[in-house]
Order: C-alpha cells, then structure tokens, then sequence
C-alpha cells in the first residue's frame, strides 16, 4: 500500500496451515522485507511456515496462541510489540469450520464456533488496533465466508460466526474510517484447506488457497485514498 519509511508488519492469526499459511508466503514472496508475526496454537506447524517464509525473504516470527482465549491473545500481543514493535497490517484469519444441521448442533458446538470464529477476532483486533489508531494508519482484513452473505444448510453455527464477522467488520470499518485504518473482510468460497479434508470434493473444484491469499496482497496495494470494504471469491463453478 504506498511507500513505507520501514518495512511492514504483518500480523497473521491462523497461519500455520490453509489460507492462513498461504496468506503468509504471500506477504513474503510479494512484500519485499516484510516482517512477519504468525500466530496459531500449533507451535510445530507456525515454526514450518516461519521457514518458508525466511526462506522467500520474510523476518518471521512464531506465536503461539489460542485468539479466543483472553489472557493469552494479551500476552501474545505483547510479546509482536517487543519482538518488533508496531503493527501495520492484521490479517484475522483464524477460525475452524463445522458443520452440522441446526437441531443436531448442541450448546457448546455454538458456542465453540462463535468463540473461535468471532470472539477470536474481536480480541486480537482489539488488541492491536488502538496502536494503529494512535498512528492513523493501518489495516485490518477479516476472513469471513459465503457462508456469511447466504444460508446454507448443515453449517448454521459456523455460519452465524461468519455473518457476525460480517457484521462487526462493517462495524470497525464505520468506526475507523476516519482515523486512518482500513477494513475489509474478505468472503472466500469453497478453498482448498484442511477445513475440507475427508470431504471427498476434488481439489479441482475449490480455489487455491495462494488464490485467495494473492487478493489479500491486491487489496494491501492500493493507495491510502482507496479501501475495499468487502470481497466475494467463489470457485469458477460456482458454491459447492
């Protein structure tokens, strides 16, 4: 997005695996000198994609951390600020897919999905977005779903998380506006990812997860004077 006087950080939540992942080589590969902060709970899988990252020219570092989890989305936001200091970009990623019809959904299966999906976003945004707000300039781009602009049946849980990411990202975005930090959510259709393993749906079906993290990096470039506020990708084909 424009020049920068030091070179971007990046913070990407879910990016040990899928689009999350995908989203962080992308950084890498495209943003020259990019600083990389990736967080999820799996300290194996972020210590691979920290790697590869390095590999494609990143500074990357790995935080492990359960985003729904209060106290440690604090600790792990303190711990991006010592290790490199303000934050740029927040890429809210993490999340987890479950499907299941609305009568065979239990209580703790709801609760589950808007915790990891919605509270999770709340807290890490919360966590860094004052520091952009002090410095009037940022980015905050928010993983929704299709299942989060249409009904689709056998995912109401999930789908309730993904149209109140829809719904608070609209939220942020009216009330950052004027305060120099952009808002988007993105709303990826059918991607390949571990979200679809076992399915049985051919990989051929589904966008590639780099497909999607490569808008991500459209979205970053354009100029100060220009926000996209959401964004629809869907497979060739059409939902599945």
């Amino acid at each position: 997005m424009g020049a920068h006087s030091r070179k971007p950080l990046v913070v990407v939540t879910g990016a040990s695996q899928g689009i999350g992942a995908a989203i962080a080589r992308a950084f890498s590969a495209e943003v020259p000198g990019v600083r990389l902060a990736l967080v999820a709970r799996s300290a194996a899988n972020l210590a691979s994609v920290a790697r590869a990252c390095a590999g494609l020219g990143a500074q990357a570092a790995a935080f492990s951390c359960d985003v729904s989890n209060e106290g440690a989305v604090g600790e792990m936001a303190a711990a991006v600020r010592r290790r490199f200091g303000a934050v740029d970009v927040l890429v809210n990623n993490a999340g987890k897919y479950f499907g299941a019809p609305f009568l065979g959904t239990s209580a703790a299966d709801f609760d589950r999905m808007l915790s990891t999906n919605l509270r999770s976003l709340f807290l890490v945004t919360r966590a860094f977005a004052p520091g952009m707000i002090r410095r009037r300039r940022g980015d905050i781009f928010n993983m929704g779903s299709v299942a989060g602009l249409n009904a689709y049946p056998g995912a109401s849980a999930y789908s309730a998380a993904k149209f109140g990411v829809a719904g608070l990202s609209k939220s942020m975005r009216a009330e950052f506006k004027d305060k120099g930090v952009r808002v988007c959510c993105v709303h990826p259709g059918a991607t390949v990812s571990p979200s679809w393993r076992g399915s049985g749906v051919p990989s051929g079906r589904m966008m590639p997860a780099e497909d999607v993290a490569l808008a991500f990096i459209a979205l970053y470039r354009m100029t100060r004077r220009t926000v996209v506020e959401e964004m629809v990708l869907r497979p060739q084909l059409g939902d599945l």
